[in-house]
C-alpha cells in the first residue's frame, strides 16, 4: 500500500530559519519598517498562513534568533489561524434554521457543495434526537429561508 501524502521535509534548526512537522518559520525583513517579521507557512498550502513581527537582537540591527519556544508559539497560533478560517469557510457553507412541527424539533440545513464539475447543495433534515429524517441534492441557487423550511417540514421532506 502506498502512502499518498506529501513527504516530511528535514528538520533543520537554524537562528532564522526553522522547520520541523511540516511547519517552517523564517525570518524576513519588515517592508513595513527597518524591522524583522516572521514568515509562517504549512506545508502543502502556497500561502503564508502567518506573518507577524519579529524583534531585534541585542545589536539591534539583527534578528533574534529562534528558539524552541518561540516556534512551538506560533506554530500554535498559525495552526488557530487556520482552524478559524475553516471554521468560518464551513459557516459559510451551511445555512441552518429550526422548525418546530407536531411536537418535534428539526434541524433544517442547506449545505454548499462547491464540487468543480457539479455544483450543488444538500437539504437536510435532522430531529432532536439527531438522526437525519430526510436529506436531498437540490440546485445550488435553491430558495431556502423559513417559509421554504417550514412548508418542507409540514410537506413531510418530499424531494423538492
Amino acid at each position: 500500500m502506498s502512502d499518498e501524502r506529501t513527504p516530511a521535509e528535514p528538520e533543520v534548526m537554524e537562528p532564522t530559519f526553522w522547520r520541523k512537522n511540516g511547519w517552517t518559520a523564517r525570518v524576513i525583513k519588515n517592508e513595513e519598517d527597518d524591522g524583522w517579521a516572521v514568515e509562517i507557512r504549512k506545508q502543502g498550502i502556497a500561502e503564508p498562513v502567518l506573518i507577524s513581527p519579529w524583534v531585534m537582537g541585542r545589536d539591534k540591527k539583527n534578528p533574534k534568533p529562534f528558539d524552541a519556544p518561540a516556534f512551538a508559539t506560533f506554530v500554535k497560533t498559525a495552526s488557530e489561524v487556520l482552524d478559524r478560517s475553516a471554521r468560518q469557510r464551513d459557516q459559510a457553507m451551511t445555512r441552518k434554521l429550526s422548525i418546530a412541527w407536531e411536537g418535534r424539533w428539526y434541524e433544517v440545513r442547506l449545505e454548499l457543495v462547491a464540487d468543480e464539475y457539479e455544483p450543488h447543495a444538500l437539504l437536510s433534515a435532522i430531529d432532536d434526537a439527531g438522526a437525519t429524517v430526510a436529506k436531498h441534492r437540490v440546485p445550488m441557487n435553491f430558495k431556502f429561508n423559513r417559509d421554504v423550511a417550514n412548508a418542507w417540514v409540514r410537506g413531510g421532506f418530499p424531494e423538492p
